[in-house]
């Protein structure tokens, strides 16, 4: 069976773990070369090395996202490893540990969220986007959140303005850049049990509010790391050699009730 993305260079940002390990296992199993960049030095190596031991069609480099040089000298990498880069996936973000009550947000728990949410896209983008430019062909995929264009669950006003700015930043960016064959999309998971926390916060509900969240959801359950990836995958290949500029909701229907 032919594998949708054989011979393509992936970039898969905060990818160490959780779903965005799942998104690089994916794009990998599809025929995909996989850079992983992750802040964490030592989960990175590890995470590259379970795809690929020999480090041919995987590899893993740490980036802070928010760093301009830094993503700099790893796109410099990428590039005289293999050449080019076809593929962005913009996973890096989150809550990332910061309070959801109003009251107890500090200027420091905006700054973080809105710096690796958004920043970090913005980034990677406006460095990978030329070299795309000059293949003439390119595919970014930005993991958002159903909190992006609606509201969060498990997560303060700075993680949702930071998504819905990232939802505004592909827009703008699909409709500059589709001409010269970049197509720039979103993906917006609901709860999704994928790391400590967000299984930490799941659990410490009680049955009752665990139930109360699934009756808000028509297929009547949280999602999973892998069910996401599918969807980047599509987005990804040429199977949606026509699509950009759009957010995918992978929320089981929850916008419905």
């Amino acid at each position: 069976m032919e594998r949708r993305l054989a011979d393509k260079a992936a970039i898969v940002t905060g990818a160490a773990q959780g779903m965005g390990f799942a998104i690089a296992k994916a794009l990998y199993e599809e025929g995909a070369r996989v850079a992983i960049a992750d802040i964490d030095e030592h989960k990175v190596i590890e995470s590259a090395s379970k795809l690929d031991s020999d480090f041919n069609r995987a590899l893993g480099g740490t980036v802070d996202v928010t760093d301009k040089n830094q993503i700099h000298k790893f796109i410099k990498e990428i590039k005289t490893t293999w050449g080019g880069i076809d593929i962005l996936v913009n996973n890096a973000g989150g809550a990332l540990h910061t309070p959801h009550v109003l009251e107890e947000i500090e200027e420091r728990h905006w700054d973080l969220v809105m710096n690796v949410n958004l920043k970090g896209a913005f980034l990677f983008c406006q460095t990978v986007i030329p070299e795309m430019a000059k293949q003439g062909r390119g595919s970014i995929v930005n993991i958002s959140a159903l909190a992006g264009h609606w509201r969060a669950s498990l997560a303060g006003v700075q993680y949702t303005a930071a998504k819905a700015g990232l939802e505004g930043l592909t827009r703008q960016l699909a409709y500059d850049w589709g001409k010269k064959g970049i197509r720039v999309n979103a993906v917006a998971p609901t709860v999704t049990l994928t790391g400590d926390r967000v299984r930490g916060l799941w659990e410490q509900k009680s049955p009752d509010e665990q139930a109360k969240v699934l009756s808000s959801i028509p297929l009547g359950r949280l999602c999973t790391p892998d069910e996401i990836a599918a969807v980047v995958v599509f987005l990804a290949s040429e199977e949606s050699s026509y699509v950009t500029g759009i957010t995918v909701d992978v929320c089981g229907g929850r916008y419905l009730r």
